[in-house]
């Protein structure tokens, strides 16, 4: 005889019900992840919440359901539903939240920048020492303000934001900003700022005006190595932007020199000797950045694709631009070569630096696209 209307046993029908009821939605950290208790297998995976919150439903919306579904699909097997990841919502990324998130830092940082690019233009005409202690002491406070609104892009990603336009320019911008802060305390040189805090307000003013409505797609790699990865590729690429800065007014320089002719504001540049010194420092730090950048990319790819190395070209790319930046900082310590021709080489090499940037990361490699 077959009871019906108990825990253990009934009928076929009761089973069936049993099973439907048996599904969960977790709620935590902002996701809803459906989860199937029918069989050993588990569908899918979800991240441990911060608050954990778990409940049965005895009666739960079809629509709740299918889209916990689908993103655990996504969540479990990213290449299988890589059609499907545009039409997930993700935690916290809503469009307009997203875009107000960042603004106001981002404009403060902008301010910040301006008045201290106007404080480094009036340095070269000028010999009050407060000019220059303030523009330092406002391009350090754009820094802070700054590294604020990084902090808050990530927090609205749930992910590093290197994945658009936007967040790459406004990391660049901020890389350049320190290591010339760094220079120039290391140097104790604050003439060449006039022509690369330019860049840094550029790069910022874009990075705000382009800032995207929607949130870019979730990186292919989410973890603490790929984000040092991209980190410290794009600090090289600020440093080799500032030897490249330094080695232009190095050939100006010199030119004014052989023709005899300097301006007004000649005399407040540094010296040619040192202008060679602060180049040959800036490239050292890109080198060492580079070079560990490259070694954590391999891990990445391990991990990602199976393989340390894919001939992306990429990374062929990278693989010259360290080379070339080697020869230059060897090159440039020579008798024969220091001085204008080391600086040519030093603008040839970031010419290839703004080939990969543009170019290579645009139209030619697969995985990378703004860094």
């Amino acid at each position: 005889m077959i009871q019906t209307g108990t825990r253990s046993t009934g009928s076929p029908r009761q089973a069936l019900r049993n099973r439907v009821l048996r599904s969960s939605v977790v709620i935590g950290s902002g996701r809803c992840v459906f989860r199937c208790h029918d069989s050993k297998d588990i569908r899918a995976w979800h991240r441990p919440p911060v608050l954990p919150m778990e409940r049965w439903y005895a009666s739960t919306s079809c629509s709740a359901i299918i889209a916990g579904a689908r993103e655990g699909l996504v969540a479990a097997n990213p290449s299988a539903a890589k059609g499907r990841q545009d039409s997930v919502p993700r935690a916290g990324c809503t469009g307009p939240a997203y875009t107000e998130t960042a603004m106001p830092t981002s404009i403060a940082a902008l301010l910040l920048y301006a008045i201290s690019l106007v404080l480094y233009l009036w340095l070269l005409y000028t010999n009050r020492p407060w000019v220059g202690v303030s523009a330092t002491t406002l391009l350090a406070g754009g820094l802070l303000v700054h590294y604020f609104s990084l902090m808050e892009r990530a927090r609205a990603l749930d992910s590093v934001p290197y994945q658009d336009l936007s967040g790459s320019l406004s990391l660049f911008a901020w890389l350049l900003a320190l290591t010339y802060l760094g220079l120039e305390m290391f140097h104790r040189q604050r003439s060449v700022g006039a022509f690369v805090v330019p860049v840094v307000f550029v790069l910022a003013l874009f990075s705000t005006v382009f800032t995207p409505h929607q949130p870019p797609a979730p990186p292919e790699a989410h973890s603490t190595v790929f984000a040092l990865h991209v980190t410290l590729n794009v600090l090289a690429y600020s440093a080799f932007a500032i030897a490249f800065v330094l080695s232009v007014i190095f050939l100006l320089q010199n030119r004014m020199l052989r023709d005899r002719a300097p301006g007004r504001t000649f005399w407040r540049f540094p010296a040619l000797e040192l202008l060679e010194r602060m180049s040959r420092s800036s490239v050292a730090v890109g080198l060492l950045a580079l070079s560990v950048g490259i070694v954590l990319g391999l891990i990445v790819s391990r991990d990602v694709r199976g393989r340390f190395w894919s001939n992306d070209p990429k990374e062929l790319i990278s693989v010259l631009i360290l080379l070339g930046y080697t020869a230059y900082l060897w090159l440039s310590r020579t008798t024969r070569w220091r001085g204008a021709r080391a600086s040519w080489l030093c603008v040839i090499n970031f010419v290839v630096v703004l080939f990969s940037l543009t170019i290579v990361n645009l139209y030619l490699s697969e995985f990378h696209r703004y860094f």
